[in-house]
């Protein structure tokens, strides 16, 4: 049985010589794993971190590893793909959804929309973007239920809980423009993200937060 999908790639593994295993997050699955066929014609755009595809699927009851087939662009992400901190940020976000969320994730096309959303929101926005990462690990606990508040936070952040607040509570134009240093930045994201570690069970190892706060110094 073959059906039409949406998915959004979060990492990649090769598998044998012709083809690809996808890790993704789907519209109609939640968190699945596919495996695609890779040609030389094949666009190796299209499986970056953080990429939405169209696609059709092949259902195999008997088998946990579905193919994708007739793969198909749905966003350019031309921001993020021609600036290297955009990249940066788009290979932070896919690192901490890859670790953070599992497998068992249920159906849930809002997560997706989320996740969708929050790509799209970050190719659009112009100069400043510098917190976005931030505002992307706090948009993370509430998509999955969390209800991230300055008081939940604050046994993490500590004197930065006020802060936190300010995050929650700004547009995603007033939190770009919250004055932080580098390293008063990249503190504050490695905090969230033991907030995450706490509420998802979850290791969640990022090295390109490093990166991040090269950039971003």
């Amino acid at each position: 049985m073959k059906e039409r999908a949406q998915i959004l790639i979060l990492n990649t593994t090769r598998f044998g010589e012709k083809s690809l295993i996808l890790h993704c997050i789907s519209d109609r699955w939640g968190r699945r794993s596919f495996m695609v066929s890779r040609s030389a014609k094949t666009s190796g755009s299209l499986y970056q971190p953080m990429t939405v595809l169209d696609c059709e699927v092949s259902i195999n009851p008997k088998s946990d590893l579905w193919r994708a087939h007739n793969l198909a662009l749905k966003h350019p992400l031309a921001s993020v793909r021609s600036s290297m901190p955009k990249t940066a940020i788009s290979l932070f976000m896919s690192e901490v959804l890859y670790r953070t969320v599992r497998e068992s994730l249920q159906e849930d096309d809002a997560f997706f929309a989320w996740c969708e959303r929050s790509i799209l929101t970050l190719d659009a926005l112009g100069e400043d973007y510098q917190n976005f990462h931030i505002l992307f690990l706090l948009g993370l606990a509430a998509a999955l239920g969390f209800r991230p508040s300055e008081e939940s936070l604050a046994p993490y952040v500590g004197e930065d809980y006020r802060l936190v607040g300010q995050f929650l509570t700004s547009s995603t134009a007033e939190a770009m423009l919250i004055p932080l240093n580098g390293a008063r930045r990249a503190g504050l994201c490695r905090s969230i993200l033991k907030y995450l570690e706490y509420h998802t069970d979850a290791k969640i190892d990022v090295k390109s937060l490093d990166v991040l706060h090269e950039l971003f110094a």
